[in-house]
């Protein structure tokens, strides 16, 4: 199984939120949920994706996952 995509949701150093989308890959919004949706939106479209989303003082606070995981596990 290919690795899981990671797409960060985080803030950016201007203020508003940046989407990381892997390889170097970033866009900036002036909201969180419309990086929030976004980042969901390429997750899904991936297949196999991780979305990681931090909050202002950049400490995770939800991680979602798209497509079959391949083992179950706590936490």
């Amino acid at each position: 199984m290919p690795a899981r995509k990671r797409i960060t949701v985080g803030p950016a150093k201007g203020g508003g939120w940046t989407l990381s989308l892997g390889g170097g890959q970033e866009r900036d919004f002036s909201t969180k949920l419309e990086a929030v949706r976004v980042g969901a939106r390429e997750g899904r479209a991936n297949g196999h994706a991780q979305l990681i989303i931090k909050g202002r003082n950049g400490r995770i606070q939800d991680e979602r996952t798209y497509g079959a995981d391949p083992r179950r596990t706590k936490g």
